[in-house]
Order: structure tokens, then sequence, then C-alpha cells
């Protein structure tokens, strides 16, 4: 079980670097295309709003064909989709981009629909939330080095200004040329990268896994049950709307970082690479920190303090777009680092067969990603970086709220009746 594991973990890696090398593209393309912030977010939209589609259907396959083989259909998939950088480098059209994006973002949907809970069933539910802790500490590992690669291979290829007026269509053509070849490299390297992942899986026997109550055979009705069950499952149904706040959060933290050190520094957006990066290894170190605490402290008493913490560290960044500013939107990483696999976690105690969907649901939910990134960039595009930094901050109010739920309920309103 332990190379299983591992192989596992570094599926983790995987989709963090799909992801956070996507994250600075919303810059990238706004300097390539000449568009807006908004227009740019589009990006974040194409990403995690094929999470939000594909959750489902990846839970289907999980029902009828198990976990592996929902990981290796979401590592194939999101291989094709970082294939299509390439034909999308040469079409040059922004549509082009966002369609080999929501290919890749499909994959890592059926991905991370199934390797989340495949994780929390190898070993005893008591330390399933510690063990999704565990394996999720390696996902940021990827989103530093899917910064890194942006921040060096792709950001510092945009940072010179081009009047496109002054230029004639084949300079404006040659140059978007550059640029978009620049765009395409890294991504190709992850497509080699999934598919070595997939072969490696492909290989391990995996374990029988089941999911049922302790008098799952007296409990029938199907789908349509299982549905039902989780709807009246207050602490699942709360944690799905406590999740859509976090990852928005998360999002738009690192989505305008970029941004907010532009205005607050007057850097450039290598600057801004470098402090997103910083940001991300805040992130990683805090990962594994918190695997440490929880194990001592209860999960969602440290999840509240962070939230309250993240919230003020957002009204100060508001307040102080300066370097202090800067530091404080860093260090949103850290609070952030602990709390997608905790409201995971705590979400699917206890769910038996109704697991495999409820993990689905937990992925939609990562739709607040392509959402509240687009709320963000209006009020860049309206106000300033600073005071949009409101939105991340109502949306750890939220996560905090989820803990101090998880807190004060009783047992009684955690699951739902089963019958």
């Amino acid at each position: 079980m332990i190379p299983l594991f591992i192989a596992l973990i570094g599926c983790f890696t995987a989709w963090g670097i799909a992801q956070d090398l996507t994250t600075p593209m919303v810059a990238g393309f706004q300097r390539i295309f000449d568009m807006s912030t908004f227009q740019a977010s589009l990006v974040q939209l194409a990403y995690f709003g094929a999470y939000f589609l594909l959750a489902l259907p990846a839970a289907l396959i999980n029902q009828r064909f198990g976990y592996k083989t929902g990981i290796l259909t979401g590592l194939g998939l999101a291989a094709l989709g970082a294939f299509l950088f390439y034909p999308a480098s040469k079409i040059m059209t922004y549509e082009a981009f966002l369609v080999a994006l929501f290919a890749m973002a499909a994959g890592c949907s059926i991905l991370e629909t199934s390797a989340n809970p495949y994780v929390m069933s190898l070993g005893p539910e008591g330390t399933a939330t510690r063990r999704l802790n565990l394996a999720q500490a390696f996902n940021p590992l990827g989103t530093v080095i899917g910064v890194l690669l942006a921040s060096t291979l792709i950001l510092p290829k945009l940072v010179d200004p081009v009047d496109v007026a002054t230029l004639t269509p084949e300079q404006v053509h040659a140059i978007r040329a550059g640029e978009l070849g620049a765009v395409m490299g890294p991504y190709l390297g992850l497509a080699f990268l999934l598919l070595i992942i997939a072969v490696t899986i492909a290989v391990q026997k995996a374990p029988t896994i089941i999911e049922e109550f302790p008098d799952a055979g007296s409990h029938t009705g199907g789908t349509g049950h299982l549905f039902r069950v989780l709807w009246r499952t207050k602490r699942y149904r709360f944690g799905v709307i406590a999740q859509f706040a976090n990852v928005a959060a998360q999002v738009c933290t690192w989505t305008y970082l970029i941004q907010y050190t532009q205005q607050a520094l007057g850097g450039s957006l290598q600057k801004g690479g470098f402090y997103l990066l910083i940001s991300l290894l805040v992130f990683l170190g805090s990962r594994f920190l918190m695997t440490w605490v929880i194990g001592r402290v209860r999960a969602t008493k440290v999840l509240a303090a962070l939230a309250a913490l993240a919230v003020l560290l957002c009204f100060f960044a508001m307040a102080s777009p300066n370097m202090a500013g800067v530091i404080a939107v860093v260090s949103l990483s850290f609070c952030l680092s602990l709390m997608f696999p905790t409201i995971y976690g705590v979400a699917l105690r206890g769910l038996g067969p109704a697991t495999k969907f409820g993990a689905a649901g937990l992925v939609m939910a990562i739709v607040g990603g392509a959402i509240m990134p687009l709320v963000q960039g209006r009020l860049v595009d309206s106000t300033s970086a600073a005071l949009s930094f409101i939105v991340p901050a109502a949306c750890f109010a939220v996560v905090g709220l989820y803990a101090v739920y998880d807190l004060r309920a009783a047992p009684s309103e955690h699951i739902g009746s089963l019958t």
C-alpha cells in the first residue's frame, strides 16, 4: 500500500502544478491579449468551471468502476488537455487556450474527486482527516513548482511593454507567437509528468475499498437514497458551502496577489510572481506544520482560529497597500494551508456509501474559484487591488462560521437520516 500512497502523492503534486501554473496566467493573458482584468479572469472560470461540471461524472465513474479507474481517467484527460496547449499556441487565440485549460481542468476534477476520498479510505476513519492533510501537504509542493515555472519560464518573457498601436500586424503576430510559445512549454512538460504518474498507478495493485454504514445492508434505495443522505447531513451540506468559500478565497488571494504587489510596490509581473512564490512556500511549510498540529488539537478549532486571522489580514491589506500589506497578503497562505483538507475530511466523515457522491459535491464546490475571482476582478477594475480583498475576507468569514458550527453542533446534527 505504501508504493500506491506515494504514487497518489504524485497526483496531489501534479494537480497543484496544473492549478498554479495557471494562476499567473490571468496577468499573463491580460498582457498578451491586451484585455481587462475581468476578461483575463475567464482563465479561472474555464479552469474551475470544469471542476464543477466534471465532478459528478467522476463520482459515477468511481461508483461503477472504482477509485483507481477514476484516477487513471483523470490523469489521461488532464494530460490530453495539457498537450492541447501546443495547437493552441499555433492557433493564437485566447479561446483556444481556454479550451485547453478546460480539458486539463476536467481531468484534474476527475482526479481530485477520486484521489481525495481514496486516500481517506486507505486506513482507519479516525485518522482519515489527518491522512488527507498529509497527502494534501504535497499539493503545495506542486503549486510552488507551478508558480516557479511560470515566474521563470513565462512571466519574464512578458515583461517588456508593447504598444501594439505602433506596430504592423506582422510584428504583433511575431511578438504574440513568441509569448504564446513561452506559455506552451511548461504545459507540455506537465503532460508527460501526468502520463508517467498514470503508468505508475496502473501497475500498482489496488486494495479493496468497502465504504458502508455499520448497518448498510438494511438501507437500500440506490443513488437517489445516497443523495438524500447527503442533503439531510448538515455537516456535509454546510461543508460544501464552506469549501466553496475556501477555494474562492484561495484563488482570489493567489490570483490578485500579483496585481496587489504591482499597486503597493510599483513592481513588475516578475516581482509579483516572486511574491506569489514566497506565498506558496509559506503554504507548503504550514501544510506540514498543521498536519502535526491537528494531531494534538482538534482540527476545527485550528480552522476557526486561522479563518479569523485571515479576515484580519485581509482588512489590514485593504487599509495598508504597501510592503506591510504585501506581507499580510502573503501571510494569508499560512491560514489557507489547513482549510481545504480539513473541510473535506470533516464534511465526509461518516458518510459511508454516500462518500463517492459526497466527494463529488465537495469538488463541485471548487467552482467558487471560478466565480469569486470574477467578482474581485470587477472590483480591481473599478476600485483598486487593495480594496478588492474584501472578497476573500468575506469568504474566510464563511469558513470560520463552518468551523464554529462543527465545534458547537451535537453529533445528531451531523449525520443525516439513513432510512
